[in-house]
């Protein structure tokens, strides 16, 4: 029931005529007291029953009262208190509903009070988080009674997306919003838009957002926000289309701006996204973001000079800006100054504690320096904090740095991760198929393989990989010397001839097959092609079938380290930490 009844409720009514009905009665106290004395512990007890029937009416009447006068947080608290007291009590099965009905109404509403503190824009402290969780616990109580109200879904669904939040609950939430929300098409534009941007699937995202823009056909949001799913399902010319039929609506929007940016650059019409960077200047003048564009799209054709200088001066307008301090590192990397780049993304991390990108960035960083266990430690941290197709990528990211610390078991949890919500992910086929080839586990890496060339047939690396198990194995029911040369010349065309460890795996299989003189042939190329530690592998090797024998790859399980990344670097803080307070 909505609180705007509760006045015309028939129960007040009832409740006043029975109130009559008692002082009635006790004006013939008298008439009846033989019979009340002969049975005075049975009416005790019937006194007693409707004392607290009496009460639990009371307690109801006054959260009635209470509710159409409530202006604040504290008077809904009261509200809410009372039903609870007056249901705690006990009341006949019309009085129990309504107080129910009472107490739901009465939650919502102080669960949308409390919602428009964090969602409205309004200040509030660090510790917003207790503030949503409060809001929900109100909304999703209320809901559980009374599930028809459309705006209290669609405000869990906003409260749910927020950092931290549940994406799945917030999905499911404006589902249930759109159900409802028939008659307001605002709402359910609000709520296809929402769970557009959520969604995991690209296709689905877009079939959101087509609904929002038919909903909404003259404003630029939902055009913005379909171009971004168009972008990122790889379709830039649809996604341009859009941008620029919101910027006909709106030309001055910032956001759509950067967003047509971003659609130039991926479609590599660079000139043309410079002369955005105009449109920008003009409306922002003498700003960092203005600088910063134009510095995003030279970083992009690799004139890492000029976009350097340009974003030292972004830095020096503003810098406290966490985007330009990030593209800087990306940069410095890209010119191998990593301590430059380490320095920069530390700084915006600073500024923006647990931001998934930054620490996205600064794990490359790391990585791209052999600190793959800080970099693990880094997309731990934004794995924790996030889900959906998210997961998928950081589980991908993660297997890649386990296989790189030569933690294969972790590698291979992480990438069947990945084969479990994709199971045709050619990287994660690969990855795994490469961790149990480096633990010995042959068989199983060769089914990977296979799956893997059946959804990409011209995956070099793939191909070479599965070539040179089948030409190497110690396992005879496993080595396939014949398959290996067909995959491995198909792996040396691809490459042209110039990768020194496909050629090497072109004559691992010559050896199988028994052309030993073949095979010494494509060795000595591919020691020339080599170099480093490469080169003495491959010198190796070239020894071997110099001396009559083909190669055969070592069937074992090499010993994992005793503790994983993440805990030995906890490991050294702590020992860190303890020399530090015995100094």
């Amino acid at each position: 029931m909505k609180p705007s009844s509760l006045s015309q409720s028939p129960r007040l009514a009832r409740y006043i005529a029975s109130l009559v009905s008692i002082v009635l009665l006790g004006s013939f106290v008298g008439i009846g007291a033989r019979n009340v004395l002969a049975s005075e512990e049975s009416a005790a007890g019937s006194e007693a029953k409707k004392a607290e029937e009496t009460t639990g009416r009371e307690d109801l009447d006054r959260a009635v009262e209470l509710k159409l006068s409530a202006r604040t947080l504290n008077d809904l608290g009261e509200v809410i208190r009372l039903c609870e007291q007056a249901l705690s009590k006990k009341l006949d099965k019309e009085d129990e509903e309504f107080a129910r009905q009472l107490l739901a109404a009465t939650r919502i509403q102080r669960g949308m009070m409390i919602a428009q503190v964090i969602l409205g824009g309004i200040p509030i402290d660090r510790n917003w988080p207790a503030f949503r969780a409060l809001a929900l616990e109100d909304l999703e109580k209320g809901l559980a009674v009374d599930p028809t109200q459309a705006e209290a879904w669609f405000t869990v669904a906003r409260l749910q997306a927020l950092p931290g939040g549940d994406e799945k609950k917030a999905i499911e939430a404006c589902g249930r919003a759109i159900e409802l929300g028939g008659n307001n098409p605002r709402l359910l534009a609000d709520a296809y838009m929402l769970r557009g941007q959520l969604t995991e699937g690209k296709e689905e995202s877009i079939a959101d957002l087509t609904k929002a823009v038919e909903l909404l056909p003259d404003d630029p949001e939902p055009l913005r926000l379909r171009a971004q799913s168009y972008l990122k399902a790889n379709k830039p010319e649809e996604a341009l289309a859009d941008l620029n039929k919101a910027l006909e609506k709106e030309p001055d929007s910032l956001p759509t701006l950067e967003s047509k940016i971003d659609t130039l650059i991926e479609l590599k019409r660079y000139d043309e996204a410079l002369k955005v960077c105009d449109q920008i200047e003009k409306l922002s003048p003498n700003t960092a973001e203005a600088l910063f564009n134009r510095a995003r799209i030279l970083a992009v054709q690799k004139e890492y000079e000029k976009a350097i200088e340009l974003l030292d001066r972004a830095a020096k307008l503003d810098p406290k800006n966490p985007a330009v301090l990030m593209i800087r590192a990306a940069v410095y990397q890209e010119l191998k100054k990593t301590e430059e780049a380490l320095k920069d993304i530390n700084e915006a991390i600073k500024l923006r504690p647990g931001n998934p990108a930054l620490l996205r960035l600064r794990a490359a960083i790391l990585a791209g320096s052999g600190k793959f266990s800080e970099a693990i430690a880094d997309l731990e941290q934004v794995r924790k904090a996030q889900s959906g197709e998210d997961e998928v990528t950081l589980a991908l990211q993660l297997g890649l740095l386990y296989s790189a610390q030569k933690f294969y078991g972790k590698a291979i949890e992480q990438f069947s991760k990945v084969l479990e919500a994709d199971p045709k992910n050619v990287a994660a086929l690969r990855g795994r198929a490469d961790a149990l080839l480096s633990m010995g586990r042959h068989a199983e890496a060769i089914k990977d393989y296979e799956k893997a060339l059946e959804v990409d047939p011209n995956d070099s690396g793939v191909l070479n990989n599965l070539a040179w198990v089948l030409a190497t194995s110690p396992d005879d029911k496993l080595r396939d010397g014949k398959r290996a040369l067909e995959l491995a010349k198909k792996a040396c065309e691809l490459t042209q001839y110039k990768e020194a460890h496909i050629l090497s795996t072109l004559a691992a299989a010559y050896a199988e097959l028994g052309d030993l003189k073949t095979a010494i042939e494509w060795s000595q190329k591919a020691v020339e092609l080599g170099e480093g530690e490469e080169k003495e592998a491959l010198m190796k090797e070239l020894e071997t079938y110099k001396s009559g024998k083909p190669m055969r790859e070592l069937l074992q399980e090499p010993p994992e380290p005793i503790n994983p990344p993440a805990e030995q670097e906890k490991k050294e803080e702590k020992s860190q930490s303890e020399m530090d307070q015995k100094q």
